[in-house]
């Protein structure tokens, strides 16, 4: 079996701080097309490497989480269950890149 790349959803992004026009980039062929940002494992990459689109999404992922977990945690349910689903949901998200994201700056964390 010989793993197959989709050309159709295959984009680069030019790793950068400086503002230059990306250029041309072929595969096998195909032109493919260049993006400021891309979703890698889970993780918003952009051209800059800035931790900004990283933590407005992982904000936005938590706390549409929280919001369907809300009726769960208001719930009579003993402490215990409930911490099961926060540890369960919560917290898995919360922790996971932590490692590569956990090192911006605290103003930048705050967003979160």
């Amino acid at each position: 079996m010989r793993i197959k790349i989709n050309l159709d959803k295959s984009v680069y992004v030019p790793f950068s701080l400086k503002r230059t026009e990306p250029q041309s980039f072929h595969f096998e062929g195909t032109q493919i097309s260049s993006s400021s940002n891309v979703k890698y494992l889970g993780i918003m990459l952009d051209k800059k490497l800035t931790w900004g689109p990283r933590l407005k999404a992982k904000r936005k992922k938590l706390n549409s989480s929280l919001h369907l977990l809300r009726p769960i945690l208001k719930s009579k349910l003993s402490r215990h269950t409930k911490n099961i689903v926060h540890y369960s949901h919560v917290i898995p998200m919360w922790t996971y890149t932590i490692k590569i994201w956990g090192c911006a700056k605290p103003s930048q964390i705050r967003i979160v």
